[in-house]
């Protein structure tokens, strides 16, 4: 809102406004079905602090000015996020998966992120919300199983009970628990390549590092 009312100004030449969003806006889909960027908002919390967001930013195109909604999946990064902290018991013997392990984890490399982040800067044909997700989620089973086998470490722990998490951390237990199976289609369809497709070879080429 402090943007938009300070773009009413006149006195700027400001054209493009690129807003960073969240997957988050869907909510938790236990299903299979992949969401797509006119799926309606979810109706949990962070959901709807995500719609609210969207909408005091949608206000900015009233004003003549492009707006670009960057719907941000979880980011694979060294410097923090999802991939650290799963890596972190899994370097120690210690990994397993989450709940039932078959939640959705739409991913995306953090070189990924940045490239489309750019091409919403550079390409004035995008508007409105792109999800920024590789084009292949994975299950939260799965992307531990990429991680053991890029540090070549076992995973021998059974899968770590819902109830045990939901114990630790209450209500968001959910961040781990739930999931939701996120659409690449509309930004692939801009002509955008992704650099890392699979979560194996991206999760490799990060804890290489």
């Amino acid at each position: 809102r402090l943007l938009f009312d300070s773009l009413k100004q006149e006195n700027h030449a400001v054209e493009t406004v690129i807003c960073a969003s969240a997957i988050g806006y869907y909510g938790f889909h236990d299903d299979p079905r992949a969401l797509h960027e006119d799926d309606a908002p979810g109706t949990d919390y962070l959901a709807d602090v995500v719609k609210q967001w969207e909408h005091e930013a949608n206000a900015i195109e009233t004003l003549g000015i492009r707006l670009v909604k960057i719907r941000i999946g979880v980011v694979l990064s060294n410097n923090g996020g999802a991939l650290p902290e799963i890596a972190k018991p899994v370097r120690y013997y210690a990994g397993a998966a989450l709940g039932s392990g078959l939640q959705y984890l739409s991913w995306i490399h953090m070189d990924d992120l940045c490239a489309i982040f750019l091409k919403a800067v550079e390409d004035s044909a995008l508007h409105g919300a792109y999800n920024a997700v590789a084009p292949n989620p994975v299950t939260n089973r799965e992307l531990t199983q990429h991680i053991a086998a890029a540090l070549k470490k076992p995973l021998w722990l059974p899968p770590i009970p819902a109830f045990v998490l939901k114990a630790l951390l209450g209500e968001m237990a959910d961040l781990a628990l739930r999931g939701s199976n996120v659409s690449a289609e509309k930004i692939l369809n801009t002509g955008f390549t992704f650099s890392f497709t699979h979560a194996a070879p991206a999760v490799q080429d990060l804890l290489k590092k």
